[in-house]
């Protein structure tokens, strides 16, 4: 579960490295945000080689959360940390490439571009 003030590791090569969450989008009221949801982020540190600055808003789809997430049957997945990986305006990655797994509710989303990406799909 992620909501403002959450702090989340990028995973991608987009040049940020750490991101912080001011706005869960999907209507006035609300609070959480899971995988597969998308975010208002400001990014904390990037490298100074890279196409996003620090300081700069953006959005960010969530591909990990520490919180177990249910699946239709039954079971559950939960990951190390929390990550998200920057997207365009056209839900497109700002990097080229995805480091680490990927959660498979990205796919009922309509992400493909990063599945594709995705090193493994879980």
């Amino acid at each position: 579960m992620i909501q403002m003030t959450s702090v989340l590791d990028v995973a991608d090569n987009s040049g940020a490295k750490k991101v912080f969450c001011i706005k869960v989008l999907g209507g006035s009221t609300r609070m959480y945000a899971s995988v597969g949801d998308t975010i208002i982020v400001s990014i904390r540190e990037a490298l100074p080689t890279s196409k996003v600055k620090k300081g700069d808003v953006a959005r960010a789809v969530i591909v990990r959360t520490k919180r177990e997430v249910r699946r239709q049957d039954g079971s559950y997945i939960k990951f190390d940390g929390n990550g998200a990986v920057l997207i365009n305006k056209e839900n497109e990655p700002v990097g080229t490439r995805i480091f680490g797994p990927v959660a498979r509710e990205l796919r009922a989303k309509k992400f493909m571009k990063i599945i594709s990406l995705a090193p493994e799909v879980l």
